[in-house]
């Protein structure tokens, strides 16, 4: 969050913030900012604050943002698609390099810039582009069983947007990104008043 906010200021010219600034242009907490920040290194100058192009270049090291994350989507419904066009997906650090499903009215056809291949051939492909993420977009029945063959590739890290947990394992990284929650969260936050 805190590199994708001082990418707007980079974008708009600035030098240095403050972390107060930075706290009330991005709604967050100065006290919390300069917490995290000291996590990392010493970046703030007191009376002056922090210099941005560095300190955005640091947390761009740091969150292994330097070089491309190839990036595979598996189950290529309307999320997976929607995941595979996503600019946010496709920028200097992540490149989705290929989509893969079981359908056979989806293997073969084009979905955006990709072609959609058929699950067993991911591995091959994971080796052939060093794929190193993961991103999980089958439906609850087939997400484990979709699980299991992408940690089989050796890929390091899984997002999955499966409408289902899915279990930690030591061999690679997961995040479950469950849309559905934050839905309920919602009501649940609309509800509260």
């Amino acid at each position: 969050m805190y590199l994708r906010c001082l990418r707007e200021l980079q974008k708009e010219g600035r030098e240095t913030i403050s972390s107060r600034d930075l706290a009330n242009r991005f709604h967050l907490s100065s006290v919390q900012i300069r917490k995290d920040l000291a996590q990392f290194g010493e970046f703030g100058i007191r009376g002056v604050g922090y210099a941005i192009a560095p300190l955005a270049q640091r947390l761009h090291e740091l969150l292994g943002l330097n070089h491309k994350h190839r990036l595979v989507v598996v189950g290529m419904g309307n999320l997976g698609c929607a995941l595979a066009a996503y600019a946010g997906f496709n920028d200097d650090s992540f490149e989705v390099v290929a989509g893969f499903d079981v359908d056979p009215r989806k293997v073969g056809s084009r979905r955006g810039n990709l072609v959609v291949r058929h699950i067993e051939e991911i591995d091959r492909v994971v080796r052939e582009t060093s794929a190193d993420i993961g991103v999980l977009a089958a439906p609850a029945s087939s997400a484990l069983a979709c699980y299991e063959v992408l940690i089989a590739t050796g890929i390091s890290a899984i997002l999955n947007f499966a409408p289902v947990p899915l279990p930690d394992r030591p061999e690679v990284r997961l995040k479950n990104v469950d849309l559905r929650v934050h839905l309920e969260e919602a009501s649940f936050l609309i509800r509260a008043g």
